[in-house]
């Protein structure tokens, strides 16, 4: 059926008139989400109108930006108001406990809002990300500025470690090896922050080395007396050794030998000291004398207030009074060859019959004077051994 003109125009007239819908407003409260239409645009009035009483201290977001409890709002599209309820939470940081009260929905906003800025290294529980919940502690490690030395190089950073060793990790700066650190790993930072990575690396070498060989003395009746004879020369013999080389930063340490192998033998040299007496006749000024040993000794000479000592004395190990004519050796040779008779050049005849404990180092003869008959001596001098030659005879006098 087929409506008249009239008609149609009628019904559009009536249409026309009808009021048009409020705009509806999404209201969030927690997990409450209510529908309001109205056309109201200020949040206290819309909240209000939603039945939802605000706390002074509650947030209030239009469309996810903050806005003011009277303020109007502008926006003529959707709008959805999201009430953010106020919290309490507990701060722990270095510097003690704080209460906040706050309406921020993370913990890196709530301590924003705080005025806390967490450095990178600071550690912060439970992270900065966790959404914020009523009652909860926010613990903050605060980091410190340490300053690490390695390869060279200098590298400042912040970090909260608990021991070097965290820090240096933290750093991406790992000992490896035989490296230290100072202070040790196990240790806290020091409170200058300075921590130095010392790199250590070994080597090993193997080295020669000379082996001296022994000398031994042999007696020889082939050989005169007081002349020595090499039987057999002595070889050197030759070692390898294992040697740790220890670098610290690229400079070297120190060295340790491990381990030493002997690869050649050394071969000991054979001296054979004559033991062969000969007597011999000869004139030393002047005097003809007969002798069986002749020495080249060194001759110093004394008398009885000169001996050394502050009180004058010339009573010898013999017990004969020191004059001309008596002379000392070392106590060990004194012993040997106590009442030898002797012949040396410009002081003449001399029976050994003292002991002289100074006389050391080499071959040495002290010549006994009188104080008044007293003369100097230092210097080498020719001591001939008169005959007749001795049951015991010392054939080494060094």
């Amino acid at each position: 059926m087929k409506l008249s003109r009239g008609l149609v125009l009628l019904l559009g007239l009536l249409i026309a008139c009808q009021p048009a819908p409020l705009p509806a407003v999404t209201v969030i409260d927690g997990d409450r989400v209510i529908t309001v239409r109205t056309d109201r645009r200020v949040p206290a009035e819309i909240l209000a109108q939603a039945n939802i009483v605000v706390d002074p201290l509650d947030r209030i977001l239009a469309n996810g930006t903050p806005v003011a409890p009277d303020e109007t709002l502008t926006s003529r599209g959707a709008l959805i108001l999201q009430l953010r309820r106020h919290v309490e939470v507990l701060l722990s940081e270095p510097r003690g406990q704080i209460k906040l009260i706050t309406t921020a929905f993370t913990v890196g906003e709530a301590l924003a809002e705080a005025g806390y800025s967490p450095y990178a290294g600071d550690i912060v529980q439970p992270p900065l990300n966790s959404p914020i919940q009523n009652g909860m502690t926010i613990t903050v490690a605060a980091s410190n500025t340490l300053f690490i030395t390695a390869d060279g190089k200098t590298m400042e950073f912040r970090s909260s470690a608990r021991t070097v060793g965290e820090a240096l990790a933290e750093a991406g700066i790992p000992l490896l090896g035989l490296d230290y650190s100072l202070p040790p790993e196990n240790e806290a930072p020091p409170p200058d922050g300075q921590i130095k990575v010392v790199r250590v690396s070994e080597s090993v070498l193997l080295a020669q080395k000379s082996v001296p060989f022994q000398s031994e003395l042999v007696a020889s009746a082939e050989v005169p007396l007081d002349q020595t004879q090499i039987l057999s020369p002595g070889e050197n013999g030759l070692s390898v050794q294992r040697i740790r080389v220890r670098y610290e930063d690229g400079v070297e340490v120190g060295r340790m030998t491990e381990e030493e192998t002997v690869v050649r033998a050394p071969k000991n040299r054979t001296l054979a000291y004559g033991t062969k007496i000969e007597i011999k006749t000869a004139v030393v000024n002047g005097v003809t004398i007969e002798y069986w040993r002749a020495v080249q000794m060194y001759a110093t000479s004394y008398s009885p207030c000169r001996v050394g000592t502050s009180a004058c004395s010339s009573i010898t190990a013999s017990g004969a009074q020191l004059t001309k004519g008596i002379v000392a050796l070392r106590t060990d040779l004194y012993r040997a060859m106590k009442g030898q008779a002797l012949f040396i050049p410009g002081y003449g005849f001399a029976t050994v019959a003292d002991a002289c404990p100074g006389c050391v180092g080499k071959p040495w003869i002290d010549l006994g004077f009188s104080d008044e008959d007293y003369e100097g001596w230092h210097s080498w001098v020719t001591v001939y051994f008169l005959t007749p030659v001795p049951q015991n005879i010392v054939y080494v006098l060094e």
